[in-house]
């Protein structure tokens, strides 16, 4: 809850990929909140109350997931509404003649995006979900300290310049100095 709330301020992109990992840990101990406060709640170095805080976020997500059907698989609302405002975005700065740099950077990008699309099995996915797709898929690799190829590399590389420059504009743009208008 405390990194979820810092990451949504700083790095909504981080923050996203956080939330999947946290669905991710709730799948991983069984929707049990006994076993997530032993596991993962208690190793926060936080008061007492703060924990029973972070407690009642878990229990929220864990209804969340439940109510929503995405106990095996998939991202709750919450989740789905971060992809939304940032596709919504995206499209806003790709027709903006001021977002030259945005345009570039995207376009760069979409080659790995097509890439990607294709392996997926022609898969229903927008371009953005699969940019946090694959980095999520990457970060996961990285954990379990598995090899990933130059090409790979090359890719996510390209992938998390062009959402770090989305990130930045949508904390630009909520703050409300984004200046879209030609």
């Amino acid at each position: 809850m405390i990194i979820a709330q810092q990451k949504r301020k700083d790095n909504i992109a981080e923050y996203l990929l956080y939330m999947w990992q946290v669905e991710d840990i709730i799948r991983a101990n069984n929707f049990d909140m006994e076993n997530i406060c032993r596991t993962v709640i208690a190793s926060y170095d936080q008061p007492e109350e703060v924990k029973k805080e972070i407690a009642r976020w878990y229990e929220e997500l864990i209804e969340m997931m439940r109510t929503e059907g995405v106990m095996e698989k998939g991202h709750i609302q919450l989740n789905k509404n971060i992809i939304i405002l940032l596709t919504d975005l995206h499209l806003r700065l790709l027709k903006s003649l001021k977002e030259m740099v945005y345009g570039a950077t995207y376009y760069k990008t979409l080659p790995y995006i097509v890439q990607l699309r294709s392996k997926s099995g022609g898969q229903d996915i927008s371009e953005l979900e699969t940019c946090f797709i694959a980095l999520y898929g990457y970060l996961m690799l990285k954990m379990q300290g598995k090899e990933v190829s130059a090409d790979t590399m090359d890719g996510i590389k390209q992938i998390s310049s062009f959402l770090a420059l989305l990130s930045e504009k949508y904390r630009a743009d909520i703050n409300g100095e984004l200046n879209l208008e030609d």
